[in-house]
């Protein structure tokens, strides 16, 4: 009984000081967000130049420029040049400043951006021009029950219409093995 006790008692404190260790872990590398201040460039409704820089808006998925989508009455409207309108006047206050840390496979930083307190990424799927992943989910539940945006009609994902169009080259699971192996441990 007391061999299983003290098995029991080690086991916890292990788990404990393990997670005490991730916790530690993420909060040193949250302080490792690059703050990237503007001027800012738009390029589409999801990303943004700054000097030789490229960023992608985190947490969302913009129309591409070339792409359409249908308004409430099934009449085309070109969404992805709306939300680069949007975006651009998302940034033109100058006051902006972006976080980010992590690379996607096209080598652009990803980032949260900020203008004051308004979230720029939120906003745009608030504003119905960019559909949530990963983040922003009450933002997207608020665009659709206004139908604003792409919500008022009918749009196929900035993803699929990618797909279709043969503009997105999947990683092979070595290859996203491989660029996760190297984000942990930093090595570029």
């Amino acid at each position: 009984m007391a061999r299983t006790f003290r098995i029991f008692r080690d086991g916890a404190l292990l788990a404990a000081f393990f997670i005490l260790l991730v916790l530690i872990a993420a909060k040193l590398d949250e302080a490792a967000d690059s703050v990237v201040l503007g001027p800012f460039h738009v390029i589409d409704g999801d990303t943004l130049a700054v000097g030789g820089e490229r960023l992608r808006l985190q947490g969302m998925d913009a129309p591409e420029l070339d792409q359409t989508c249908e308004d409430g009455r099934g009449r085309p409207w070109a969404c992805g040049e709306e939300a680069r309108r949007l975006l651009m006047r998302l940034v033109a206050d100058g006051k902006m400043e972006c976080l980010g840390r992590e690379r996607d496979k096209y080598r652009r930083l990803l980032v949260r951006c900020r203008s004051g307190t308004t979230s720029i990424n939120g906003a745009l799927v608030r504003q119905g021009l960019a559909v949530a992943s990963g983040r922003y989910a009450e933002e997207q539940v608020a665009a659709r029950r206004e139908r604003l945006g792409l919500w008022a009609g009918q749009f196929e994902s900035p993803r699929d219409w990618r797909a279709s169009r043969g503009m997105m080259d999947d990683f092979s699971l070595v290859e996203a093995f491989w660029d996760w192996v190297k984000r942990v441990t930093a090595w570029q």
